[in-house]
Formats: C-alpha cells, structure tokens, sequence
C-alpha cells in the first residue's frame, strides 16, 4: 500500500484530497501547524475519524513514520520543518500535481472543473448537488465544506460516488488550474485577486483550452480571453452583468459558441435558456425575503439560497448540465434545492440588540462587494462588515483596489471595520498592517467615517455593543481561519 503525507492538511484544499486519497486506498497520514486548536476540530476530528493520522508539524512524522509521497500546496514555505527532515527518495508533490494524479487513477467518465476569481466553492457545490438531485452519483472535490456533505467522518469537502462525473474546484491564485485537463471548464468571473486581468486572461484561455468536451464561461471573461481561445470545442457563454434592484430584474441567456475555427461572438442557444430573476419581498421579516428566477417564461423556481449572485450561479450551472445534454425538467428540478456551503452567507442568528448575524468567507474586493449588496437584501437598517484579511500578503497586493470598492460602494448606512491580518506562522514581514491601509483611506476617501480600524475582537464586540440597532446586519467575512464561524456565533450570543 502507498502511503502518503500531507504537509498542511488542516487546509480546506489538502484535507479534501487527503479524503480523496484515503477513499482510493492508499495509507494516509499529515501534519499542520494548528493541529491541536480547537477551531480546526471540525476538519481535523472528521479526518482522524477516517483513520488518517495527524502530526503536529514539527518533523516528527518522519520519527515515527514512513512515507513514499509527500504533498504540499503553495501555502507551504520551503523551510518547513517537515521538509527539514525529509528523508531521501521521498517524493514531494504539490497539491495540484497529487489531485491530477489522483483523477487519472480514478479513471472518471466525465470530470468538470470549476474556476474564477469568486464563487468558484459556492458552485462546485451547488453543481455537484444538482447533479445528486437529477440522479447522479457524484464524486465532489471542493475548497469549502459542503453542507450536506458533512457527517462525523467527513469534513464535507469531498464526496465519493460511482464515478459517473467529478465536479471539482481548479484553483487560479497559483495557476495551479493549468495542471489538469478537464472534460468540461467553468469559468465564472475575473478578479484581481492574484495577478493583473491580462495575465488572468491567457490564465483562463488556456484552461478553456484544456477542456477535451467543452466549457461554461461568463461573457464578461470569455470577451477578454477570446484572443487566447483555439475553439476545440463547444463554449457556452451566460450572462453576468448585475442584477438591478427593482421587481423585474433582467433577462440572462445562456448562449454558444458555434465550433469553428474562427473566433466567433456567441449565438442564442434558444428561448429555453433565458432566465429572468425577479426580487419578491413579501413583509419586512428577514427570513421571509426570497429571490425567484423563472426560466422560458414557464418554470419558476424558487432559490434554495439567498443573494441575486446565486441566481447567476445557477445559470452557469444550467449552462454546464444542457452542455451534457441533461433535459431542462431534471436541470431545474436539481437546481431547487441546495443546502449550501460552510461560511458562505451563513446565518448565524441574532444579537440581543436584534441585528442578524451573517458568517462568510469572502477574503477579495469582488467577493466581499458581493457579500455586502447580499447583506442589503435581508437589511432593514444598517450594516456593518467586519473584515479579517487572510495575510499580509494579500493584503498587501488587493489594498489599492479593495479601498477603491469600498469607496464606490459604501452606502451612508454601511460601515467597514478591519482587524488585523490572520497570521498562519511562517515567514512574514508583518507589512502591511491594518491599521496602516485604514489611516491611508481615512486620508484618501471622502467616506473616511465608514472605515474603522479595529485591533482586536474584544474590539469589535465593544463597537457593535456601542451602535447595533434592530434591523442591522453584521458580516464577519475573512478566510482561512476557521474561529470566525465560532465569533460569529458569539456576538448572536451561541
């Protein structure tokens, strides 16, 4: 039997292959830095449950174990102590190298991968169970927790099935995406998140370009990816422009690529593919507000998950499954129930003041934009964003743009508090701070009373105490660090 290694594997991204691994038979085993914090249990415990054994990341794994393969992601720097004390003739991977390797042995009929700059988790599981909902046994790999996934021995980031499809998340932050050669791509949106859009750009065409049957992309992306495209195959473009505010929102159509080898613009796909979203709000309670699309004119369908985004979502999902040639009965009937993804406008519950309490992942400008005017729909009064960054790194490379957003974006009852950095250990040069990028838009922004530096949590517990009225939102929003969920819950008093 293989036995392999995960260095990090309290990552969202490495437990989930870890499981995938542990399920194709091989002797699993790994190590992380916050193996003992209690926040991490609800990866770590689901894990130990599978029989997978946890080190403390220390190097003292390879005391008291073998191992054939070692596995890494990005996130690992080089002077890791696991590394230090590699033994020789230990292969080491990285993360995208071992799920390309674990997907060709696995031997899938059809594989789909999903990417963009945003809401690439949110679809991988609202994709894989639609699929589950018309009948399929899906295999699910996904970069969050998949709720109806999860049970005492499962983290809920990864599901086996039989086979039939694989839906998993192709990450672009390391153009890690590159590595894998789909059946079928998604590509949902282009941020800044990570490299500049005209790197992004040829990022993206050339994963398109990858894909052996055919691709989903959102116009905005595919207008800007179109010099790389080589047209291989059918591209099914859908519409992503905003959704307005009003009872009639938009119409979205979902269009294709005729295949050709001319770079052509796309054509209707046909009057089945038009979506149109309309806002109901029935009285002023919260979780009575619901968001309604109706395809074709003729099937209303109720979505299973709040925030006008999600409709768009589950057009670019409508767009995949008539791509696979799945009828429009069975795509809608999968698409009206969802349970959703851990930390991705999760409802918490209410603070004793009466302001509702949301938890979410969002970590870029575009995300934590989306979450905010997500906010709007269940807000009644003011809102109030709490920001944890996920590094000083990132940071650091979206600080410029996120102040930008902000400043477009705040409404006068909207306000954006920032604590400092989540620091994961390893080497940092602890720049720049929080409290630095605050000053520097206070000074820059004429809505410099919306953004509040807030050094710590006792901090914000304190502030909200201060201003929280009934009706107000507040979104705890940061990646990486699993405690948000658990301050979340706090400040609605759980």
């Amino acid at each position: 039997m293989t036995k392999i290694h995960f260095i990090g594997i309290g990552g969202i991204g490495m437990s989930g292959l870890a499981s995938m691994y542990h399920a194709q038979g091989y002797e699993v085993s790994g190590s992380d830095r916050g193996a003992e914090r209690p926040e991490n249990q609800c990866i770590l415990s689901p894990l130990k449950k599978q029989g997978i054994r946890i080190y403390p990341q220390d190097g003292s794994f390879f005391a008291a174990e073998q191992s054939d393969i070692v596995v890494y992601s990005s996130a690992i720097e080089s002077d890791n102590p696991d590394f230090k004390v590699l033994p020789e003739g230990v292969q080491k991977m990285h993360r995208s190298e071992a799920l390309q390797k674990i997907i060709l042995e696995s031997s899938f009929k059809n594989t789909i991968a999903v990417s963009g700059s945003c809401g690439k988790s949110s679809v991988t599981a609202y994709l894989a169970e639609t699929l589950l909902n018309c009948g399929v046994d899906v295999d699910c790999l996904n970069g969050a927790i998949v709720k109806r996934f999860q049970a005492e021995d499962n983290v809920g980031n990864f599901r086996k099935g039989n086979g039939e499809v694989f839906v998993f998340e192709a990450d672009e932050s390391d153009k890690s995406l590159l590595c894998y050669t789909p059946d079928y791509a998604v590509v949902l949106n282009m941020g800044t998140d990570h490299y500049s859009r005209e790197e992004l750009a040829e990022v993206f065409g050339t994963f398109v370009n990858n894909a052996g049957r055919g691709a989903v992309v959102a116009r905005s992306v595919y207008e800007e990816i179109l010099p790389f495209l080589s047209f291989p195959q059918k591209v099914t473009v859908f519409e992503d422009g905003e959704l307005q505010n009003g009872l009639f929102l938009s119409d979205y159509e979902v269009c294709e690529v005729a295949v050709s080898d001319e770079k052509t613009k796309p054509s209707k796909l046909g009057d089945e593919s038009i979506l149109k979203a309309y806002g109901l709000f029935h009285d002023q309670s919260i979780m009575s507000r619901e968001l309604h699309v109706q395809f074709n004119g003729i099937y209303n369908l109720t979505m299973p998950v709040w925030g006008k985004h999600n409709a768009l979502n589950a057009l670019a999902i409508f767009g995949m499954l008539r791509l696979m040639d799945f009828k429009v009965d069975e795509i809608l009937h999968g698409l009206a129930k969802f349970s959703g993804v851990f930390r991705r406008f999760d409802f918490a519950g209410i603070s004793s003041q009466g302001a509702y309490i949301f938890d979410d992942y969002a970590h870029n400008p575009e995300k934590l934009i989306s979450c905010l005017k997500s906010a709007r729909e269940r807000s009644s009064n003011n809102i109030y964003m709490i920001f944890q960054p996920h590094g000083y790194g990132p940071l650091g490379f979206m600080r410029d743009e996120l102040g930008i957003q902000l400043e477009k974006n705040l409404k006068s009852n909207e306000f954006f508090l920032m604590t400092e950095p989540f620091y994961a250990g390893g080497t940092t040069s602890f720049k720049p701070s929080s409290a630095e990028v605050v000053e520097k838009w206070q000074h820059l922004y004429k809505k410099a009373d919306h953004f509040v530096y807030a050094p710590d949590r006792e901090f914000v517990t304190a502030y909200l105490y201060e201003h929280l009225e009934v009706g107000d939102v507040v979104l705890i929003c940061g990646a990486r660090d699993n405690s948000l969920a658990g301050f979340a819950a706090e400040l609605a008093g759980k």
